[in-house]
């Protein structure tokens, strides 16, 4: 089978076509300002790419187009379809797709699917599950919307019954308004956390959480929900209606909790200790990730104690707190928060690691998800950056005055509109012995390396 796949660089999309290459069909695809890791990934898997949308890849003929949620109906200002091959394929009534559905019919059918569903932790979750589920002999698939260090790509078909997938609650397509997770029919469905995201598709909370009930109703009744016993708002899902085995992870009365600190912590089962985890990971964040991802690998048989030992050697995901480079003293890092809770999150974790002794952290930031070029949680910035000892913010293209949001922070918080400036405040404030957190759910403009050029000139390496 031939797919050509539109929005092929996102990171689902470009999981969907490893995996469609690995299963033996030809791939093709295109997309528009792609940027790494997934464009890396696909070339190295010898997939070619088009840039744009343009009728002309008609001439490709595939079996079926799979369409990934990036590409609508939209038009320009002069009437012309912002994505012109859409619409040929619509006129020439072709075969078309979602990603999730093609996955779900071609990939899914048969295998034991676990599925990591939540507002925030859903790459980290997913990776240090697949991991646990490897380190125990399982062979397990795998989709992450991320590249994960210990396997070094996003996605693999596996040999073994598991599969485990990142699911998201975005929708599926302009033709399919459902969230991509509903198609996965997961027998082990975890439930990290839930908040207000995606303000250009949810008009609120309570929106949301019909989509998680939606989720929680295709886990068959031999099926496990791994739920977080802290969120309030899974409690309301929950609410409306559970007919499977539920495990809950967080909370004091939950049945997996933590005993310790985030980077050394036992794991209780209903207040017995069943493991222990040391990492070199930070944060209360990836303490409940640890939590979530033990109770659903002891659901297709991995004791606790085994996926705790397996967390051991757990390297995260590119993207993640990932340190760049460095020059003269000062640590350039790359990580993918976008939204306020996980800026804070991320943050949090930096300045527990360094202690109050440890250095300076300089935020920076681009405000890039729908939800926050809308504007929908910009009074939240200032909590967010708390634990920054200087922000920097991108203004760039929003139809919002950050400088008005981030008044709160005083000078401590400033705004580039444009990247160049932004390097140019983050370099001639930087000093010896500080850690830049760049925070971006894309490219950022290659601003890592460019700040790394820049301080470069500014204060030679040792």
């Amino acid at each position: 089978m031939h797919l050509h796949i539109l929005g092929i660089c996102g990171t689902f999309m470009g999981g969907v076509a490893a995996l469609a290459r690995e299963a033996g069909h030809k791939v093709t695809g295109c997309d528009a300002g792609v940027y790494p890791p997934m464009s890396d990934q696909l070339r190295d898997l010898g997939i070619e790419l088009v840039e744009g949308y343009g009728v002309d890849q008609m001439a490709f003929r595939p079996d079926v187009w799979v369409i990934g949620n990036v590409v609508s109906r939209a038009r320009q200002p002069d009437g012309s379809p912002r994505y012109p091959l859409m619409e040929a394929i619509l006129d020439a009534g072709a075969r078309y797709t979602s990603g999730p559905q093609w996955l779900a019919e071609n990939v899914l059918q048969g295998r034991h699917v676990l599925a990591v569903a939540g507002t925030h932790g859903k790459t980290t979750t997913t990776s240090m599950l697949a991991w646990v589920l490897e380190q125990a002999g399982l062979e397990p698939g795998f989709l992450v919307g991320g590249v994960p260090l210990n396997f070094g790509r996003s996605a693999r078909l596996g040999s073994g019954a598991p599969f485990v997938i990142e699911a998201d609650e975005y929708d599926t397509a302009f033709f399919d308004k459902r969230s991509k997770f509903v198609h996965y029919r997961p027998r082990t469905a975890v439930l990290n956390n839930l908040e207000f995201d995606h303000a250009d598709i949810f008009d609120d909370l309570a929106a949301i959480e019909r989509q998680f009930h939606h989720l929680v109703r295709t886990v068959p009744g031999t099926g496990r929900v791994v739920v977080n016993g802290l969120e309030e708002s899974l409690a309301r899902v929950l609410h409306q209606g559970c007919w499977s085995e539920l495990r809950s992870f967080g909370a004091a009365v939950s049945d997996y909790t933590a005993a310790g600190d985030p980077g050394a912590f036992d794991v209780l089962l209903r207040g017995e200790r069943v493991g222990r985890v040391e990492w070199e990971l930070t944060g209360d964040h990836n303490q409940l990730n640890a939590l979530a991802a033990i109770a659903a690998a002891d659901h297709v048989g991995v004791p606790a104690a085994q996926a705790s030992h397996a967390l051991a050697s757990f390297r995260n995901v590119k993207r993640r707190m990932e340190l760049r480079g460095e020059v003269a003293g000062i640590e350039v890092f790359d990580d993918f928060a976008h939204h306020p809770t996980a800026i804070r999150t991320t943050l949090d974790g930096l300045r527990r690691k360094l202690g109050p002794r440890g250095g300076r952290i300089l935020a920076v930031f681009e405000p890039r998800s729908n939800t926050m070029k809308l504007g929908a949680m910009k009074a939240q910035l200032p909590w967010s950056l708390e634990h920054a000892d200087l922000a920097f913010c991108h203004g760039g293209g929003l139809g919002w005055d950050p400088r008005e949001a981030l008044a709160p922070l005083g000078p401590r918080a400033m705004v580039g509109d444009t990247i160049d400036a932004l390097v140019d405040q983050v370099v001639g404030a930087a000093q010896p012995g500080d850690r830049i957190v760049c925070m971006s759910n894309g490219g950022f403009g290659g601003i890592h390396e460019r700040l790394l050029q820049a301080l470069e000139q500014r204060l030679p390496r040792a």
